[in-house]
């Protein structure tokens, strides 16, 4: 039986989820957002049934955040959690990804990605389009890698973290939770935690505060 699926959120990243769920024969039923001005339009064809809240009503057999930014992906986890509605992951056809690799729930791995033996993605994460996580990596819970992030083995990147595009990370190097490494960089170093990180080599920047 076709398990129907609700995306939270419905702008670019949610669309590129839902053809991905598609691809893999789940049914989408729409989209929830709270931009009012989205309520009653569609998107691919489908509708934005209206705000998120309406996830906890709605008779579908499981949901998925659709939001890049980690924040607010991670409290929309949680809402859902809250309400019981299981989480599914969204997994594009073209993704290659080894038996040996664990992914936790509400996990996106998109076009192109490839996830090695030993690799461990942390619920909720986002691997975007032609992303590399080799063998033994693991990336923390709301964690993006995102498009052609390419990590070496061994890596680890903690929760919360966004990974720029293009962005490189060498071997056995780790990157604290919630910080942010940007397009290109290559973190030659361990980074600590709440810090934006850019260059080649990356270099500390910012600090953030702890959200």
């Amino acid at each position: 039986m076709t398990q129907r699926i609700v995306i939270l959120g419905a702008g670019g990243h949610a669309r590129v989820v839902c053809e991905a769920l598609q691809l893999s024969g789940y049914e989408v039923v729409g989209f929830l957002d709270d931009n009012p001005t989205l309520a009653g339009t569609t998107a691919l064809g489908l509708p934005v049934l209206g705000p998120i809240d309406l996830a906890a009503s709605l008779a579908v057999d499981g949901a998925i955040v659709g939001i890049g930014e980690n924040h607010v992906r991670a409290r929309l986890y949680a809402r859902l959690q809250a309400w019981g509605i299981p989480l599914v992951r969204a997994v594009h056809p073209s993704a290659i990804i080894s038996t040996h690799a664990a992914l936790g729930e509400g996990v996106a791995v998109l076009e192109r990605a490839v996830i090695e033996a030993g690799a461990r993605i942390g619920a909720n994460a986002i691997i975007n389009a032609g992303a590399i996580v080799p063998h033994d990596c693991c990336i923390g819970e709301h964690a993006h890698v995102a498009i052609g992030g390419m990590l070496a083995g061994g890596v680890e990147i903690g929760e919360g973290c966004f990974l720029g595009a293009g962005a490189i990370v060498i071997p056995y190097k780790k990157v604290g939770e919630w910080s942010i490494v940007g397009a290109g960089a290559v973190v030659t170093a361990d980074l600590p935690a709440h810090v934006t990180a850019v260059g080649v080599p990356a270099r500390v920047i910012k600090r953030h505060e702890e959200a």
